[in-house]
């Protein structure tokens, strides 16, 4: 997807680095322009500045490619993001939420996704624009983290 319109992603508190990395290759795929990771969210580099293995291993690359940075809280992120006036898209569960289909992308975009269990707090979900979530017909009540990044991901944007 070629646009006008810088999209970056947030990951909050996941804690396994191959989803991370799932979703660093896929973000790739999707032209995402940067990514921010944030609570205890693993990053590509271990905490003596190598480059994690494992993660690579997922990434394929793609965190060679996409800028990122690294926060031990999401607050500072989201206020810097709401003043710059970036749409900040949570993909999660909700009483608030809105089917992911209905969603439309047409400025500065952050797609933000949580822990594997706990997902997103209601603090933080109350600083996004949107909660978009993608409709379970099975028995299973939600999809793993970087599979439901994706689906959305692609969807929104149109891709």
């Amino acid at each position: 997807m070629k646009n006008k319109s810088e999209i970056s992603v947030i990951l909050h508190n996941i804690r396994s680095v191959y989803n991370v990395g799932a979703i660093f290759r896929t973000a790739e795929a999707a032209g995402i322009s940067k990514i921010y990771l944030t609570g205890y969210t693993p990053t590509p580099l271990d905490r003596f500045e190598r480059p994690r293995k494992d993660l690579a291993k997922a990434a394929l690359g793609a965190e060679k490619i996409i800028p990122w940075q690294s926060f031990k809280t999401i607050g500072p992120i989201l206020n810097k993001l709401k003043k710059e006036k970036v749409k900040i898209i949570a993909i999660e569960q909700s009483p608030k939420s809105v089917d992911y289909k209905k969603i439309k992308v047409s400025k500065d975009t952050a797609f933000i996704v949580g822990n594997e269990v706990k997902g997103l707090s209601k603090s933080i979900l109350s600083k996004c624009d949107v909660v978009a979530e993608i409709p379970m017909k099975g028995k299973k009540e939600s999809l793993n983290v970087s599979v439901s990044f994706g689906i959305a991901l692609f969807r929104i944007l149109n891709i």
